[in-house]
């Protein structure tokens, strides 16, 4: 059996993963602009300094260190390759076959990496997508899909998903996948924690 590998890599997906990052970067960094408030001390709007506060008690909180994964398809047979390649390891791995049963266990558990089909019984990945912007921590979200190709790709990360994995999945390339979505996760949680910091501080 030939597997397919993941699409991460090329030349144009780094391009595209680039100027993704650079948008991001740039929107992080920008100042926050302070809303008109009467409430003023030291020269510092109080109703920005409260915004702050209470942004920081959602990034704050330091990310676990175990890798944390959640399988979301209505195919028995990727949870079965999935149980199958991490299953055995230390990371703990999560199933559900819907968005609702994802979205439940995703209010229950800190999850860091969701493996998302392409197409659900109700919806496809971008809902799942949609759905976890509103987390304070957003989970990094990799695409799988057996009609995985450069379109997918292109329309994944520029979306905003992490990556896309092809099927049939390669033991190699999921573990490459997963580790490197856990550390952007756990990168991401950090900057803004420290961009927080620096904005309290001025």
């Amino acid at each position: 059996m030939q597997f397919v590998n993941c699409l991460r890599h090329g030349p144009k997906q780094r391009e595209l993963r680039g100027q993704k990052m650079a948008r991001w970067t740039k929107q992080l960094a920008a100042p926050n602009k302070c809303w008109p408030c009467q409430h003023r001390q030291k020269g510092t709007c109080m109703k920005k300094s409260s915004a702050i506060e209470r942004t920081s008690a959602l990034v704050l909180a330091p990310p676990t260190g175990r890798v944390t994964v959640l399988c979301i398809s209505p195919l028995d047979e990727d949870h079965l390759s999935f149980h199958a390649i991490i299953g055995h390891s230390k990371w703990m791995l999560f199933d559900a076959s819907d968005l609702a049963s994802a979205l439940a266990l995703l209010q229950q558990h800190e999850i860091a990496v969701l493996l998302c089909e392409r197409d659900l019984t109700q919806g496809t990945w971008t809902d799942v997508l949609e759905h976890i912007q509103a987390l304070p921590n957003t989970p990094s979200l990799i695409v799988t899909s057996r009609l995985a190709d450069d379109r997918l790709w292109a329309e994944a990360l520029n979306l905003g998903a992490w990556d896309v994995l092809a099927k049939p999945f390669d033991r190699t390339e999921v573990i490459r996948s997963v580790k490197s979505a856990w550390q952007h996760w756990h990168d991401q949680i950090h900057m803004r924690a420290t961009t927080v910091k620096m904005m309290a501080a001025s």
